[in-house]
């Protein structure tokens, strides 16, 4: 496995670690529908959290949230759309980044309701 698929994933635990430390309820890891795919789907009183997990060894080119692009943004939605349908969840959902930065101390940041995706 490439180092960046490695440090992709051991991202994606701590975030998981994370949030259920934070009393969120883990339902699925990289969930995926078509191209659309969800790194972590967690739920908390009710509402259904799409969270996308973007991890960086460093800052030196940029915080890792950054790097989180309107097409991404598209994907999330539709894999959204896909999963409520999937499990007949009607309520409220959200959109949530966890960005993590290893060095030179880790650094574990959540953005809740990150964004807004258009709803077509």
């Amino acid at each position: 496995m490439a180092a960046h698929n490695e440090l992709g994933k051991k991202g994606e635990a701590i975030a998981c670690y994370f949030l259920q430390k934070k009393g969120y309820e883990l339902l699925e890891t990289n969930w995926t529908v078509g191209k659309a795919e969800v790194d972590i789907i967690v739920q908390k009183r009710g509402i259904i959290i799409f969270v996308e997990v973007k991890t960086r060894q460093n800052n030196v080119f940029g915080y890792p949230e950054e790097s989180v692009t309107a097409k991404k943004e598209a994907l999330m939605m539709e894999a959204a759309v896909f999963y409520t349908r999937d499990i007949e969840h009607e309520g409220e959902i959200r959109f949530d980044i966890i960005a993590i930065t290893i060095e030179p101390d880790m650094e574990i940041r959540h953005f809740r309701d990150a964004f807004f995706p258009t709803w077509e």
